[in-house]
Order: C-alpha cells, then structure tokens, then sequence
C-alpha cells in the first residue's frame, strides 16, 4: 500500500491595491511574482513540499473596519507541483484533488473578528467540489506597498472528499488537519 500525508502551507504576498481612507477598507491583491502558495506531506515516511504555482488573492481589509473585510483566494489546482510527476499525478487524480472534475479551490470569507493574538476569520471552503465552513487564525501587519498576513487554519480533508478508493484510508493518505498561509 502506498502512504501519503499532506499537510498545506502557503505564502501570498499582497500589494495595495487601492488606498484606504481612515476607517475604510483597502484593497489588496496577490502579487505572483513575490507570492507562493505552498504545502508538505509525508509520503513513505519521507517528508515533501508542493507549491501551487497558479492562484489569485483579492483581499479588503482594514482592522477598524471588521464587518467589510473580506479575503477570497481561487488556486488552480492543476498547478500543483511537488517535483515528483508520479506523485503529482496521484494528486491531481480522481482519488485525491480530481482537478479534471475540480480544476480551482476557492476560499471566501464569510466573517472576520479581532483576537486577542490578532484575527479570525470564518469562511467558505470549496475543494474538489465540497463546500464547508474553515476558520483561519491570522495576523495582519501593513508594509510599503501592501501587507503581510500569516495565520492557520484546521481542516479533515474526508470532510471534502479528499481521498478516494485506496486513497481514503488514514492508513494509506494522512492529512494534518492544520494549514498554515502567510500572505505578504
């Protein structure tokens, strides 16, 4: 039986999109050229990392202005990368992520509130064509030009389907259930 483990992580940098009036949100998008969505796995008791090379970020926040922010992220699934074409194509397949059915994941939040670390967030999930609720812990901090945000979220990915026929076995395809994004 083969085994593997995936555990996500990413790093988007966003760049001003728009500037913001006092009070009001601003604006923010991904920029690809300094942006990298990112996750590891173990597969065979050997850790790996993956990179999602396509994606788009639009983000509007402002930490006064809670109830306007909002962050929406659509990866290409297809763009996935783990340097191993083998491996990719297990993910890519029917059993795991089924791009050709799924090709984007989409994430749109839904809510965002003030914590006593920084934010939180609730937000929409879509993933190889399942929709559910994930909260994302995360920070927020401005830059020139744009911002950094970095946090984590919790997911099991057979509440998503993620993980069919030889594929949907804990024993066979691990998954930790927290991801971790940094956007900048």
């Amino acid at each position: 039986m083969k085994k593997l483990a995936l555990a996500a992580t990413s790093t988007l940098i966003i760049a001003a999109a728009s500037a913001a009036a006092a009070d009001s949100v601003a604006s923010f998008t991904a920029a690809a050229e300094q942006s990298r969505l990112e996750f590891a796995g173990v597969q065979a008791g050997a850790e790996f990392k993956g990179v999602f090379h396509k994606f788009t970020a639009s983000v509007e926040f402002a930490p006064d202005a809670l109830a306007s922010s909002r962050i929406d992220v659509q990866i290409d699934m297809n763009s996935v990368d783990t340097m191993d074409k083998d491996r990719d194509t297990t993910i890519r397949s029917k059993d795991v992520f089924d791009v050709s059915h799924n090709p984007t994941a989409h994430y749109v939040t839904k809510t965002v509130t003030k914590t006593a670390t920084g934010f939180a967030a609730v937000g929409a999930l879509t993933l190889r064509g399942v929709t559910k609720d994930v909260p994302i812990e995360f920070q927020f901090a401005p830059a020139a030009g744009g911002a950094k945000l970095s946090g984590s979220a919790k997911l099991n990915r057979l509440d998503f389907g993620v993980g069919q026929g030889e594929w949907k076995s804990t024993e066979t395809m691990g998954m930790p259930s927290k991801s971790i994004f940094r956007w900048c």
